[in-house]
């Protein structure tokens, strides 16, 4: 390690002082004028990573649905999934290193983590459509040169995107080619195939999908994926990002959390439309019904049409592959009971975070996920999908072998690395041919629970401890009796508490037969939590 030329360049990206940042789920995030000295620096660890793991490592330089004015940055592991939870110890005590320490610690860190200091090492780097993020990973590839890295700019791309280069890369090309084209031929030739079985006198108007790209990386890739797309798939992109701000009243996010359409989206009845988020890596649907009423299609639902698709596939292939879904504590109490009651599909609950949800998915043969966010894949072990190839090319059988073949059509257009809305998208709609479905039936499956969404301003969020996947809260004492006597006073309800990963705030979630109670008990538990929890700023409002 060339310690003249690391003190030349870190000089070059100097840390704001007092600043400490913290690596999380989504990696680092802030305003984009503070980020500039942790890009080089992780531009160095992901060269420590690859060396580590004598693999590729990605670096995907974004903020997804937060605002223009933010940015952050993200480490992409060998096959696509996220950083490892030990290097994300690493991340953060690199990011807050003074300046004269950065050779100690990454000495350390090489220490630690056995990095061989003569391998190669290879960084694979992409970025979002935000004004700073050229800048950024311009630094990010400043901390890849001084340390003797190779890497490879793919420029502007979604996140899902550069997760799959990763993993094409490390795979030797196995899971497809490590190039945009390779991409968008994968998943199209899947896509067609698919829906070639669809027969044609379904009528047009099926095919039309209105989306809402935040004004984000959405837009520019759809464009570029277009040619590829079979001429019965008529998409129409709003919110390109040639006008508007990227996220701002538009986008995934904003339209589960406010439950109202998009600015700049115009909705007629019972169209389909669907919103991505800033980065591309989280869908929902949506649609206003006959009597003006919008109607929001979020992950649990997403998740409930996948899975009845792929139950149906799996019954008829005769293959003893056990399948599940798993969900967080904010799913839906309506999608959990459909799934289980009456798809008879085994559901598990992990905590939030996908991390969580990715790992315990990779228990099974079939492990579907979503947040109710709308990011969200489905996994196939490797012995799953092996047998289901083999089905495809050998079985005698025609109705199973014809099953196993668009199994394998959906395992090449799912996007298994990471949830890809690009991708999610073409799975729902391939889904919805096949099986002649509405966007209006499709929402019938199951009636949600209303629900609100809280969150409640505390002094210190580490006072609240939570256990059986966050459904239940530990600390403070008192806290979780509380909540049980609330729940008590409703019909169908529930409520959890959970701290923020990123700020002060303790996040609320309450569900009941109607809105009115869901409402009440909402603000009931935040009235708890602001009395028992150290609540800050003035009382919670119903």
């Amino acid at each position: 390690m060339d310690s003249e030329a690391l003190k030349k360049y870190s000089a070059l990206h100097p840390k704001p002082a007092g600043l400490t940042l913290q690596y999380g789920t989504a990696g680092f995030r802030t305003k984009a004028e503070q980020l500039d000295h942790v890009m080089f620096r992780m531009g160095l660890l992901a060269v420590l990573r690859s060396k580590a793991v004598v693999s590729t490592i990605g670096i995907m330089v974004t903020a997804s649905h937060n605002p223009e004015e933010d940015n952050g940055v993200k480490l992409v592991d060998p096959l696509g999934e996220m950083l490892h939870p030990s290097w994300e110890e690493y991340a953060t005590q690199l990011a807050n290193a003074e300046e004269q320490e950065l050779q100690k610690i990454i000495t350390e860190i090489c220490q630690k983590a056995a990095v061989n200091q003569h391998k190669d090492a290879s960084v694979f780097i992409g970025r979002d459509t935000r004004t700073s993020s050229e800048k950024l990973s311009q630094s990010a590839i400043d901390g890849i040169s001084v340390l003797g890295g190779q890497y490879h700019d793919y420029g502007l791309v979604t996140t899902p995107q550069l997760h799959y280069m990763v993993c094409c890369q490390n795979t030797q090309g196995q899971y497809g080619k490590a190039t945009l084209e390779g991409y968008y031929e994968k998943l199209s030739k899947a896509f067609t195939e698919l829906i070639k079985q669809v027969n044609t006198g379904s009528g047009e108007s099926q095919r039309h999908l209105k989306i809402d790209c935040a004004n984000g990386i959405g837009a520019l890739k759809l464009s570029e994926m277009e040619p590829y797309f079979p001429k019965e798939v008529l998409i129409h992109l709003y919110n390109d990002g040639t006008k508007e701000k990227l996220n701002h009243l538009c986008g995934a996010d904003f339209v589960k959390v406010h439950q109202k359409p998009p600015r700049g989206l115009d909705m007629k009845p019972n169209e389909r439309c669907c919103s991505f988020d800033g980065d591309a890596d989280r869908i929902v649907y949506y649609y206003k019904d006959a009597t003006g009423h919008f109607r929001l299609i979020d992950g649990d639902k997403i998740a409930t049409l996948i899975s009845i698709f792929l139950k149906e596939l799996l019954a008829k292939v005769g293959q003893t592959l056990k399948m599940a879904v798993v969900q967080t504590a904010y799913a839906n109490g309506s999608s959990t009971r459909y799934l289980e009651e009456t798809l008879k599909v085994p559901v598990h609950c992990v905590k939030t975070g996908v991390k969580h949800l990715h790992h315990k998915a990779q228990e099974f043969d079939v492990g579907v996920y979503f947040e109710a966010n709308g990011h969200g894949t489905v996994l196939f072990s490797k012995a799953a999908e092996t047998k289901i190839r083999q089905l495809a090319k050998e079985e005698k059988d025609d109705e199973k072998r014809e099953a196993a073949k668009v199994l394998e059509n959906m395992i090449d257009l799912i996007n298994q690395t990471v949830g890809d809305a690009v991708s999610d998208m073409l799975v729902i709609e391939a889904i919805l041919a096949l099986k002649g479905l509405t966007v209006q039936q499709w929402d019938a499956i199951y009636t949600d629970l209303p629900n609100r969404l809280r969150k409640v301003q505390v002094a210190d969020r580490r006072v609240i401890d939570t256990t059986d996947a966050e459904r239940r809260a530990v600390t403070p004492p008192g806290l979780q009796e509380k909540i049980d006597a609330l729940v008590k006073k409703y019909k169908l309800s529930r409520a959890f508490v959970r701290p923020s990963g990123t700020e002060d705030v303790v996040r609320i979630y309450a569900e009941a037969d109607t809105q009115e109670n869901a409402d009440a008990l909402a603000h009931e538990v935040s009235l708890a939590v602001y009395h028992l929890a150290g609540g800050k700023g003035a009382l919670p409002q119903p």
